[in-house]
């Protein structure tokens, strides 16, 4: 059995199949029957860069989108704070973003919705940090779209759907999740769970964190690095990114200016 049988949500562990060839035929539109039957009932995960995408396309600041779209569900296997995207309250429990016309944020939508019906396993090799994955078919019997005949390969897939940005920033985060260090070490403490809370999902205090505490007079960072942390989300995330496995698996992520700037 594979690590994406086992890893998955208990619910789609079962309808997992492996890509004949490496490809597959799908297309889901407006035109199939089962349209947004899919955008119901989920335990969708948000990563941090699904939170940036999602609350930058909302014009929102990153505390304000986890509030009212969000829930924090406690991992047991990892220990850790986890974000999922909130249903509404209705009977078919539907996504706060799906409308009879589709989806209300699809330039923005998360990783797990633009890989759909593919389901991506990912691990990081611990001796040269290479990324491994392995693609499945999630063929759910309620979806219409594998009866379409577009056919599309893995690579047409993922650049079709915006997801090679989305997997490089998230293959980070997974190197954090997925850290022996945090699967089989010492659960974090209280401080640790906030410092991991602020880093990987409230990034504008984050930023703030960093402008206008001590940490760059603690941290050493380029010019470049220093001038991304205002004028883009997406390098501010790889700045905490670097942070965290710094402040909690003891990685030489940042470099720190000298002993005394210590806090």
């Amino acid at each position: 059995m594979s690590a994406v049988e086992t890893t998955a949500p208990e619910p789609i562990r079962g309808l997992l199949e492996p890509l004949r060839d490496g490809k597959f035929k799908f297309a889901c539109h407006p035109g199939v029957p089962c349209f947004t039957e899919c955008c119901r009932d989920l335990k969708l995960l948000l990563t941090p860069y699904d939170i940036v995408q999602l609350k930058n396309h909302l014009g929102m600041d990153a505390r304000s989108f986890l509030d009212r779209y969000t829930e924090t569900v406690f991992d047991e296997q990892r220990r850790l704070p986890m974000i999922h995207l909130k249903m509404q309250e209705n009977e078919r429990k539907s996504c706060p973003f799906v409308s009879p016309a589709g989806c209300t944020v699809y330039s923005g939508r998360p990783s797990a919705c633009r890989i759909y019906p593919l389901a991506r396993a990912s691990r990081v090799h611990r001796a040269h940090g290479t990324v491994i994955e392995d693609y499945f078919l999630l063929h759910e019997s309620h979806c219409a779209g594998f009866e379409e005949d577009r056919v599309w390969n893995v690579r047409e897939w993922l650049g079709d759907q915006g997801l090679i940005a989305c997997n490089a920033m998230n293959n980070q985060w997974m190197e954090i999740v997925t850290h022996p260090r945090l699967l089989r070490g010492n659960p974090l403490s209280a401080k640790q769970q906030q410092m991991f809370f602020l880093a990987g999902y409230n990034m504008d205090q984050f930023r703030e964190f960093v402008l206008k505490s001590r940490f760059l007079s603690i941290f050493e960072l380029t010019s470049e690095e220093i001038e991304g942390l205002t004028e883009s989300d997406e390098r501010l995330l790889c700045v905490a990114f670097r942070w965290l496995k710094f402040a909690l698996l003891n990685e030489p992520e940042l470099k720190m200016r000298d002993a005394s700037a210590a806090p």
